[in-house]
């Protein structure tokens, strides 16, 4: 993860959230309300009605209550963002700070994610070993071991359906089924 914190964001944020068309006046109401009113630590009566204050554009209002956010510290951004996303979701969706943040994630999580797979070497790789299971499922079909032989052979492939898949494991106990009754 990126050490941006909530005030970083908003200061880049700032530019996009004061573009034209970007908040509605009812949106930027309803996020002052939420933080006057859910929050009043965060924004005092007089604070919201100074923000909300019908004589000023909507665009200055908005930079006034955006800087006295960036100066009031994190908890008060971090609960900024939580309003707009309620209120707001799609243009939160759109925001800068979360464009980067999660191109920095799915970068972290691609360079992470190469221990958590299986293979990744490719379909030939998949088709080689799969030829080889099936041969040597045909090797023992076709040519049984010696039972006085090896006699262990058959209790190892007994409990291999336990790791394979369920798919293989059926052929393989329908394989063994007569002769695990005698063991």
């Amino acid at each position: 993860m990126t050490d941006q914190t909530y005030c970083d964001r908003l200061v880049q944020d700032t530019p996009f959230l004061t573009g034209h068309g970007r908040l509605s006046e009812q949106q930027v109401d309803r996020i002052i309300l939420q933080l006057n009113r859910y929050y009043p630590q965060i924004l005092t009566n007089k604070e919201a009605e100074k923000f909300r204050n019908p004589k000023a554009s909507l665009r200055v209002r908005l930079c006034d209550l955006l800087s006295h956010l960036q100066r009031s510290g994190e908890r008060d951004c971090q609960e900024f963002y939580r309003a707009l996303y309620i209120h707001a979701q799609p243009l939160h969706s759109r925001l800068p700070s979360r464009h980067a943040l999660q191109n920095s994630d799915c970068t972290e999580l691609d360079s992470g994610s190469q221990s958590g797979e299986l293979s990744n070497r490719g379909p030939m790789s998949f088709l080689a070993g799969l030829g080889l299971a099936v041969g040597l499922a045909l090797l023992l079909y076709c040519y049984p071991p010696d039972p006085k032989g090896l006699p262990g052979t058959r209790r190892v492939l007994g409990f291999s359906p336990v790791i394979i898949n369920r798919h293989v494991s059926r052929y393989l106990l329908a394989f063994l089924a007569d002769d695990l009754g005698g063991l």
